[in-house]
């Protein structure tokens, strides 16, 4: 049998996936609701904490509890590697009109704010090992944000590794001011005669450090979506590493897999 809480919270949740309280809107005072329900104050707070816990609404500091802003959803599928790649050989002009995240939440590249930032660095042992290079190998570590406008989080956190003797023959390649690169990450390396040949992607789930909680705008208990990807060239060399945390009341996943006929 349902607890008294979480009655009252199944009624402010249909109210709100009604319309009757619209995003962005302020809910009625705890002592208000205490009264409407003829509950104590710690019951409606209970309630309010389920809502919240589930992303529902927002508590802002000194003004009340608000219904959350609903999020751009991001649909990210592995059909977007041959996408992009089949993007590869074509006009700066076509490759610059959209890109990967465009792709996923389909959005406009005028609709989004981005950010980049390199430094290089020396491989760790676990990075070297997963790049096949040594440990303390220069790496060219590159940081992405992408968020919509309209929203203060990005879509995920990236964090990309390139191996800076592998691309340093486009010094382009070295320069975060170049970004947003049309095309991305595979036509970066085109520039320098790689053709990728597969991905490998390798997702768990987790709970959020404080951090990421922070910079993704989780509701509490969340958790967040671990995606590393390898991406390997013609000749099964690896040549970028990228680790993602996606959001994950967010973020829907989708593998398709073609099967060989008979």
């Amino acid at each position: 049998m349902a607890k008294v809480y979480e009655r009252i919270a199944d009624e402010l949740r249909q109210s709100i996936r009604a319309g009757q309280l619209a995003p962005g809107s302020r809910l009625p005072t705890e002592t208000t609701l205490a009264e409407q329900y003829g509950r104590s104050l710690p019951t409606i707070r209970e309630a309010l904490r389920l809502l919240r816990d589930e992303g529902l609404i927002e508590k802002q500091h000194g003004r009340g509890n608000f219904v959350r802003e609903p999020r751009t959803p991001v649909l990210r599928t592995n059909l977007r590697h041959q996408w992009e790649k089949d993007r590869v050989r074509e006009t700066e002009e076509h490759r610059a009109a959209t890109g990967a995240t465009e792709h996923d939440t389909g959005l406009q590249v005028n609709d989004l704010v981005f950010r980049a930032s390199y430094q290089e660095i020396k491989a760790s042992k676990e990075l070297a090992e997963a790049l096949g290079v040594a440990e303390g190998d220069a790496l060219v570590e590159r940081t992405y944000r992408t968020r919509y406008a309209a929203e203060r989080a990005p879509f995920a956190l990236v964090t990309s590794y390139l191996i800076r003797d592998l691309v340093a023959k486009n010094p382009d390649l070295l320069d975060e001011t170049k970004e947003p690169w049309p095309g991305g990450t595979q036509n970066q390396l085109y520039t320098v005669g790689i053709e990728l040949d597969r991905i490998e992607e390798c997702i768990s789930a987790r709970p959020p450090t404080p951090e990421e909680a922070e910079e993704l705008d989780l509701p509490p208990g969340t958790a967040v979506i671990a995606l590393r990807k390898t991406s390997y060239d013609t000749t099964g060399r690896v040549v970028e590493l990228s680790d993602v945390t996606l959001p994950g009341d967010r973020t829907q996943i989708t593998f398709t897999t073609p099967l060989e006929r008979w």
